[in-house]
């Protein structure tokens, strides 16, 4: 987990970094934690990141910036079930085999949103603290969203 703002460095390809955090940010509460699955629900499913950028290059670039000490990061440590979940769009389904009832539990909606909800809890106690850094140099959002 990265700040938002940290798809503004200038060693994230752009201008994709500048859409994807345009499209994270537009009429959404500051703080608020967005999965990338919840942009790619928001835009039919994969069809429309081609529109955007490069999904996959811009996260792969701010993989190297973590790793480089140029942003801070936040690994959640999630269990799987929880990390599926974030993974996966808003109105999708997560099937685990549970072996004592021999049976499968599907979770869905609720418990994403619930998972979001103690992630986010979570996380205003560490920003309390201290924000994310997302980096030095950071370019100019693509437009104001309040």
């Amino acid at each position: 987990m990265v700040a938002a703002v940290s798809l503004l460095h200038p060693q994230v390809r752009q201008p994709d970094g500048a859409r994807i955090h345009d499209l994270l940010t537009r009429g959404r509460r500051s703080g608020e934690i967005i999965p990338l699955a919840t942009l790619t629900h928001e835009l039919s499913g994969c069809v429309d990141w081609p529109k955007v950028g490069d999904w996959e290059g811009v996260t792969a670039d701010l993989v190297q910036l973590v790793h480089a000490g140029r942003c801070d990061a936040l690994s959640l440590g999630l269990p799987e079930i929880a990390g599926a979940l974030l993974c996966t769009g808003p109105h999708s389904h997560v099937r685990a085999y549970d072996a004592a009832a021999d049976d499968f539990l599907v979770y869905g909606a609720t418990e994403r949103e619930t998972v979001l909800a103690e992630v986010g809890m979570y996380l205003a106690e560490l920003v309390a603290e201290q924000a994310l850094w997302s980096g030095d140099g950071l370019l100019p959002p693509l437009g104001d969203h309040g």
